[in-house]
């Protein structure tokens, strides 16, 4: 039994003529998204004998029709990020063991690049008329613990590792969130991100046509472009990364009508910054909602709501999904103490591929070792503090990152701010800060660092503050902290 196909097959049934996926190309209803998923998984299955495919393509209906495509051809969909170098992601084809390639136009060149065998997909090749056989045939031998989804991690801390995810997580991880949230078949989306990544695979592609709702795809992040799109397809779900949204309310032709339709606003990916969420609050009357996931739990583990919005946290644990916060020794800590995150449920993944040593550091007992630090508060919101690897340890104090780069954003100057650890002889480590400024705006160090002076605790104070036109980012906009290079 396959229990995500055959909840598409059961929302195909039920709502076969609705809008299901859609972007500026082509757009399809849920038969004939369906059928055409059917017909191309037979051209899948004449291409090749291994159990993975790649995918290189934008955020898009092509994209969701190819991952189905996958599913109804009995194969493991490894969606494949087209901002990467060749070098990369060679390394990634050989890991997942690809020898096929579902392609677009766009990416062509880069797919023959690969000297794998590819298919180019267009709007005009995916055509019903493919679909020359029972829908269900393929899925005879699917289990729920079967893996689904080899997704790649973006690899801000290292090498990309490839996530394994089965049916049963992304099944019930998007039905969770489908109930946690109260969502409708009536809601209109709107997802800005790549389907590489695992909101925009997950809760972008996999939550909204098991829902029988439609998904507007924006292939190419623009803030006009998103603004546009609410406006015109009366979006009422909007789910994207704090950098989006801070794109968007640095968008002078950005009006208040615009978001009128917008019943959901969702940030996850990153911490959102206070001031982003105030300033779309007053400027556009939308108070964004934030959630936190990773990739290891399919993704959403928790999630703020219109109804019961904590800012400043990510919200309570979706159903099926627990939280607890441990000590150093794994000793579950109360309300209010701060520890890494350890999260239970079924959206845990099954491994890494092909990486048992990566997989036993994280996983232990079925349970995930998240390495975020925070707490829960008394109520049950999760609060996120900092990465565990991120912790600057000054003098024997501990220092979050996340808390400097808040106080920075409040400066009037400040576009966006990162902060890393760097050597220190005495105190072992100081924090140091990276920083963009708006445009036009005027700040040096000294007055960046006597702001922090004068809301921090002295040894909180960054180093030093560099003052630099852009900051090295992943493909769905995190910084990557990395590649920040402190000064000599």
């Amino acid at each position: 039994m396959n229990p995500l196909l055959d909840a598409f097959e059961k929302v195909c049934a039920e709502r076969g003529g609705a809008l299901a996926a859609g972007d500026q190309a082509v757009a399809f209803n849920y038969q004939t998204l369906r059928a055409v998923a059917a017909g191309l998984a037979e051209q899948i299955e004449a291409r090749t004998q291994q159990s993975q495919v790649g995918i290189l393509a934008p955020t898009s209906a092509v994209g969701a029709a190819a991952i189905f495509a996958c599913w109804y051809a009995g194969k493991v969909p490894v969606p494949l990020n087209f901002l990467l170098s060749p070098a990369e992601m060679g390394r990634i084809i050989r890991d997942a063991e690809l020898d096929f390639i579902l392609t677009v136009p766009h990416f062509q060149a880069a797919a023959a690049a690969t000297g794998l065998n590819h298919l180019v997909l267009t709007p005009e090749s995916l055509t019903p008329a493919q679909a020359t056989r029972p829908v269900d045939r393929s899925r005879r031998d699917a289990r729920a613990d079967d893996v689904a989804a080899i997704l790649y991690t973006s690899g801000t801390s290292g090498d990309p590792k490839g996530v394994c995810l089965s049916y049963e997580n992304l099944t019930r991880n998007a039905l969770a969130c489908i109930e946690h949230a109260h969502i409708r078949p009536d809601h209109v989306w709107l997802s800005p991100l790549p389907q590489f990544h695992t909101f925009g695979f997950t809760v972008l592609t996999v939550t909204p046509l098991l829902l029988g709702s439609t998904v507007w795809y924006l292939p190419r992040f623009s803030p006009a472009a998103l603004a546009q799109i609410v406006a015109e397809k009366k979006v009422s779900v909007l789910i994207a990364i704090p950098s989006m949204f801070a794109a968007v309310l640095n968008l002078k032709s950005a009006q208040r009508e615009m978001f009128q339709t917008l019943e959901y606003t969702i940030s996850g990916g990153e911490p959102l910054p206070e001031k982003v969420y105030r300033g779309f609050l007053e400027r556009f009357g939308v108070a964004i909602c934030e959630g936190y996931g990773l990739t290891e739990t399919a993704p959403v583990v928790s999630m703020n709501m219109p109804w019961d919005n904590r800012p400043g946290s990510v919200g309570r644990p979706i159903p099926g999904v627990s939280v607890t916060v441990v000590d150093e020794d794994g000793a579950e800590l109360p309300a209010g103490q701060t520890g890494e995150l350890v999260v239970r449920g079924h959206g845990v993944m099954l491994g890494y591929y092909h990486n048992p040593e990566a997989t036993a550091e994280v996983l232990r007992d079925g349970a995930l070792w998240t390495g975020d630090m925070g707490y829960l508060d008394a109520d049950g919101f999760v609060h996120i503090t900092g990465r565990a690897k991120e912790m600057i340890i000054v003098g024997g104090e501990n220092v979050f990152p996340r808390e400097i780069e808040n106080v920075l954003a409040e400066h009037s100057a400040v576009r966006e701010a990162a902060v890393i650890g760097v050597r220190d002889d005495v105190r072992g480590e100081l924090p140091a800060a990276f920083v963009i400024l708006k445009e036009d705006a005027v700040a040096n160090e000294t007055e960046l660092r006597d702001f922090c002076r004068s809301r921090l605790a002295g040894y909180k104070v960054p180093r030093w503050v560099r003052i630099a036109p852009e900051l090295p980012r992943s493909a769905t906009g995190k910084i990557l902290k990395r590649a920040l290079i402190p000064p000599p």
